[in-house]
């Protein structure tokens, strides 16, 4: 990745949150900061799902929406589609 790509990324987190979490249902996601963590709801508003914000396995948070496996551990987090259609590109 270059250097204009991580100062975007960087922008991005400092204005709409460090990680995400993401509904395992249906796919809704928002943005949340480190200090905020606990306002993060554990039912999802959209369909009452069940919202992930950290791994279950090594406890990681997500940086991104389409994050299918954790980042850190490589633990399966979803199935790769969601709707019929690839949630990340291969």
């Amino acid at each position: 990745m270059g250097k204009a790509s991580e100062w975007l990324r960087e922008e991005r987190r400092k204005v709409l949150g460090d990680w995400v979490a993401f509904c395992v249902a249906c796919g809704h996601s928002q943005r949340w900061f480190e200090q905020f963590e606990a306002e993060v709801t554990e039912e999802c508003p959209q369909c009452s799902g069940q919202m992930l914000r950290r791994c279950p396995s090594c406890s990681a948070a997500f940086s991104s929406m389409f994050v299918v496996d954790c980042e850190s551990c490589g633990e399966p987090l979803r199935a790769a589609q969601l709707f019929g259609t690839n949630i990340r590109r291969r």
